[in-house]
């Protein structure tokens, strides 16, 4: 299981919608690794002028690529964050993920990192198990 749902939230879920900063919150909790690469993805990217903020250092330990894989695979998961940061996030492999501004999707740059090529270029043998 990917997230610790509480009771409060599981009974919301049952009988209608939930507020997404609800979710926010279960995931800033159940994936705090995740969470908080994020988090500090979007505020640098916010904080300069460059076009997008992207992580390159793996994580410490397989729980922590866990989470992010976890949190990057789910739709509702990545575009609750996406929203919740205010960016747009493009992933390569276990650990490369980049915050973008929203308006950059339709960029040469968001093309570039998101591209064919990129991905080849992005790989090496010790991410081949991640």
């Amino acid at each position: 299981m990917s997230l610790d749902v509480s009771p409060k939230l599981l009974a919301e879920a049952e009988t209608g919608d939930i507020r997404e900063a609800d979710f926010v919150d279960t995931v800033r909790t159940s994936l705090p690794y995740a969470y908080d690469l994020i988090e500090t993805l979007a505020t640098r990217l916010h904080a300069g002028i460059t076009e997008f903020a992207d992580n390159q250092t793996p994580p410490p330990s397989e729980q922590e690529r866990g989470q992010l894989l976890r949190a990057l695979a789910s739709d509702a998961i990545r575009g609750s964050l996406e929203r919740h940061f205010g960016i747009a996030l493009a992933f390569q492999n276990c650990h490369r993920v980049a915050a973008f501004r929203p308006a950059s999707r339709d960029g040469e740059t968001y093309a570039r990192f998101t591209s064919l090529r990129a991905q080849v270029l992005n790989q090496s043998a010790e991410l081949r198990d991640c």
